[in-house]
C-alpha cells in the first residue's frame, strides 16, 4: 500500500485514520496507482465485485430491499452522495435503459479502473437481486479499446469503446425485474436512516448531533469508546469531552441519547425481538437494556411498543392538526411552527470505515 499511496502522491498514515477522505483528484490519483501498479488491467473488475451480501454497505443493502432493479436504483442515486460527490443518471426509452455515474466536482475524466469498478459494484447488487446472471445489452467506455475480451467475458455483451460517457446499458424491461431479496422491513429501518445523514451532512446538525450521529453508526453490537468517536472527528477524547462540556452536554449523555433515539426507532418501526435490540445498541443482555428503557421512558419496552402501534393504528382516522401535532411530540420528533420541517428520532448509517471522496469545499467531519 505504502508503494500505492507513494505514486499517487498521498500521505503515508492516510489509512491509519478511523475514517479516510479525499478531495475527487485525490481519490482518482489513488485508483490511477492502484491501476498503474497492479499486473492486471482488469483489476478494478475484481475490486468491484461482490457476492456475499453481509459485504454489502447499508446503501447497496437498502437497494437490496428494494422490490425490483429500478427501484434499487432509485434508491441508489438518492443516497450516493453520502459516499462520495458523485450521481447516477439513467435515461429510459422504449428499448434500452442506460445508466451511467457523473463526478460533480471532477476536473478530468475518471480513471477507467473506477468505471470498472463501479460497473461491476452495480452489477453485482443487480445479479445479487433477481437471483439470475442479468447481462447488460452492452457497455460504453470512453477509453480506447482495451483488455476487450476480459470486459465481454464480465459482462456477458459487447463493448463499445471510444464514446462520449461512460454508460452500462440494460433492456428497458429490465426496469422491471422483481428482486428476491425484497426485505420491507429492512428497508422501512435503513431508507430513514440514510435520508437522515443526508440531512445532517448539509450542515444542519450541532457538534452535539454530529457526535450522536457518529455514536450511532458504531452501535452495531457493541458500545463505542470515547476515543473511537473522538477519532473521526481528529480530535483527542479530552477535546471531545470539552467541547460537548462547552455545549452543554457530556459524552455519556450523548451516548444515552444515541440509545434512546435508536431504542425508539428499532421498537417502532422492526420486528425485533428485545434481546436483538439490546445487541444492536451495545447491551450485554436484554434486562440491561428493559433497566435503562425504563429510566428513559418511564415503561418496559414491550409495554412502549405496543402503545405506539395502537396510536399507529388509530391515524387510519382523519386527524386534526393539533392531534397530529401531539402524536409527532408523543413520538419523540421536533416540529416547526413555521414550515412544518422538523427532526424526527431516527439513526444515521455510514461506511464509515471505507475510502470516501469528499471536497475541501463540503466539510464533512
Amino acid at each position: 500500500m505504502s508503494v500505492v499511496l507513494r505514486s499517487a502522491g498521498l500521505p503515508q498514515e492516510l489509512f491509519n485514520q478511523p475514517r479516510v477522505l479525499l478531495t475527487t483528484e485525490e481519490l482518482f490519483a489513488l485508483w490511477r496507482a492502484v491501476s498503474e501498479i497492479s499486473s492486471d488491467p482488469a483489476i478494478g473488475l475484481q475490486l468491484g465485485t461482490e457476492t456475499k451480501p453481509e459485504h454489502f454497505d447499508p446503501i447497496a443493502l437498502a437497494a437490496l430491499s428494494t422490490g425490483s432493479f429500478g427501484e434499487a436504483m432509485r434508491q441508489i442515486a438518492r443516497h450516493k452522495q453520502l459516499s462520495c460527490p458523485e450521481e447516477i443518471l439513467y435515461d429510459t426509452d422504449k428499448d434500452e435503459w442506460k445508466i451511467r455515474f457523473r463526478w460533480l466536482l471532477a476536473n478530468d475524466l475518471e480513471p477507467s479502473i473506477l468505471t470498472d469498478v463501479c460497473f461491476a459494484w452495480m452489477l453485482s447488487i443487480v445479479r445479487h437481486g433477481t437471483g439470475t446472471r442479468l447481462d447488460p445489452l452492452r457497455i460504453e467506455c470512453a477509453r480506447p479499446r482495451s483488455y476487450t475480451k476480459t470486459l465481454e467475458h464480465y459482462f456477458g455483451c459487447p463493448i463499445v469503446f471510444g464514446v462520449a460517457h461512460d454508460a452500462i446499458v440494460f433492456r428497458a424491461s429490465d426496469v422491471n425485474r422483481p428482486f428476491i431479496t425484497r426485505n420491507a422491513e429492512l428497508l422501512a429501518m435503513l431508507a430513514p436512516q440514510l435520508d437522515e445523514e443526508l440531512k445532517q451532512r448539509k450542515g444542519e446538525e450541532s457538534f452535539v448531533e454530529r457526535v450522536r450521529a457518529s455514536i450511532q453508526r458504531k452501535l452495531t453490537g457493541r458500545r463505542p469508546k470515547m476515543l473511537d468517536i473522538a477519532r473521526e472527528f481528529h480530535l483527542s477524547s479530552r477535546t471531545l469531552q470539552r467541547r460537548l462540556q462547552d455545549s452543554g452536554s457530556s459524552f455519556q449523555q450523548v451516548l444515552e441519547e444515541a440509545r434512546h433515539q435508536l431504542a425508539r426507532h428499532y421498537l417502532k418501526n422492526s420486528v425485533l425481538e428485545l434481546n436483538e435490540a439490546a445487541y444492536l445498541l451495545g447491551y450485554e443482555d436484554a434486562s440491561s437494556f428493559v433497566r435503562a428503557f425504563r429510566t428513559w421512558e418511564g415503561v418496559p419496552p414491550a409495554h412502549w411498543r405496543e402503545t405506539q402501534r395502537t396510536n399507529a393504528a388509530s391515524l387510519a382516522s382523519p386527524l386534526t392538526p393539533q392531534q397530529e401535532i401531539a402524536i409527532l411530540s408523543s413520538s419523540g420528533c421536533m416540529v416547526e411552527a413555521d414550515d412544518g420541517v422538523g427532526q424526527d428520532c431516527r439513526s444515521t448509517l455510514s461506511s464509515a470505515n471505507g475510502v470516501h471522496a469528499s471536497d475541501a469545499e463540503r466539510d464533512h467531519p
